[in-house]
């Protein structure tokens, strides 16, 4: 390999890696939000959870219902609570930012129980607006599931 060819390629190489760095970053600033909400809706406290949503926030639920604002997201996960689901777990599949939003999706589960009282577990596909907030946090801003 030439000596120009050499240089090309670290310089190439140079390049990349913020991009790399700056991806990891990303990667694990989600999953960090991840392990806070899951360890939230894990104690079962509903208003706790809700503080993880913009006040603007937009939470589509599979029921099809349209949430809008913390409060209607604590109400929803109270009713869930109450119905005994437990075992909330979010598994990051992807994430991409832009400016002050980072959008994300995972696989997610939980515990609770079927139509006839047995232990089942549930689970599906999410998707994630996170808006960046000033102390560097992430906050929903959107949330849907199926």
């Amino acid at each position: 390999m030439t000596p120009l060819r050499i240089a090309t390629l670290a310089v190439c190489i140079a390049l990349l890696m913020p991009i790399t760095v700056q991806a990891e970053s990303l990667e694990e600033d989600v999953s960090a939000a991840y392990g806070k909400w899951d360890a939230a809706f894990n104690e079962t406290d509903a208003k706790s959870l809700a503080t993880f949503y913009t006040e603007d926030t937009l939470f589509l639920p599979a029921s099809h219902d349209i949430i809008k604002g913390p409060s209607g997201v604590e109400e929803f996960f109270g009713g869930l609570f109450d119905n005994g689901v437990t075992g909330h777990k979010l598994e990051l599949i992807e994430a991409i930012s832009e400016g002050d939003l980072v959008v994300s999706t995972a696989k997610w589960s939980a515990e609770g129980k079927d139509d006839a009282g047995a232990p089942t577990t549930f689970g599906g596909i999410a998707t994630h607006v996170f808006e960046k907030q000033d102390d560097g946090s992430l906050r929903l801003k959107m949330h849907t599931f199926n």
